[in-house]
């Protein structure tokens, strides 16, 4: 047999060997999600790089949907307002998220998921914290339904301490308190800080100091704590 020949055999041996290694042990599914911070949060830039190193790339699977400026209630279903009036419209950047997810899992199996949501900022400014609770868990376990799974990690991005003075966003702090509330609720949660990430220079070169976003930088470390966070409650549970 001409090496050439051999090489190639060997080398289509290695990929079809790693993907069914990938398939027998199972893929680490993360799902990132939320508003404006999780918009500018590139998994590429330190997310993914940090999880494939630790887990293996073939084994690795990222999913990021988000839209800046958005409450709560378009990704949670049941979602009403504190006076119990519910929108016409709720759960659609669910369904987009999940235009995502499902054909990027499809026909795999699944080792681990891990939910993490970035997201709040909107909920406070329009001073619904009396349903953010209700609607955070609720959304955790809407998704954990859909993918059939009693086992998923939940990451949470804590809001940062752009307003503690709630002079802006009436309901900061509260939404906070809440966020870390959720987070110490299950073994499977934790919350992420961020009270360091807004200050410094932003991608379009500007300083900012306590900023609603983050910095450039910020966004890297973002992806960072995201990615040790989630890979201590994968090894964890």
């Amino acid at each position: 047999m001409r090496p050439t020949i051999t090489l190639c055999l060997a080398s289509l041996l290695a990929v079809f060997s790693t993907t069914a290694d990938a398939e027998e042990a199972g893929h680490h599914l993360f799902v990132l999600s939320g508003q404006s911070n999780m918009q500018g949060h590139r998994p590429e830039e330190a997310f993914t790089p940090a999880v494939e190193k630790a887990l293996g790339k073939d084994h690795v699977i990222v999913v990021q949907d988000a839209l800046g400026g958005q409450p709560i209630q378009r990704w949670y279903k049941k979602w009403k307002s504190p006076t119990g009036e519910k929108p016409e419209m709720t759960g659609d950047l669910y369904d987009r998220l999940m235009e995502k997810v499902k054909p990027a899992i499809e026909g795999k199996k699944l080792a681990s998921v891990t939910f993490i949501w970035m997201q709040g900022e909107r909920d406070a400014k329009m001073e619904w914290s009396a349903v953010y609770e209700e609607s955070l868990v609720g959304l955790y376990k809407q998704l954990s339904k859909d993918l059939d799974r009693d086992d998923m990690n939940f990451v949470i991005g804590r809001l940062s301490d752009f307003d503690l003075k709630n002079e802006k966003y009436a309901h900061w702090t509260k939404l906070r308190e809440i966020q870390v509330k959720v987070a110490d609720s299950s073994p499977r949660f934790v919350w992420v800080n961020t009270d360091d990430l807004n200050d410094g220079t932003n991608r379009r070169g500007k300083a900012i100091k306590d900023d609603l976003h983050y910095s450039a930088d910020g966004y890297k470390t973002l992806g960072k704590r995201f990615a040790a966070s989630a890979l201590e409650l994968i090894e964890k549970n």
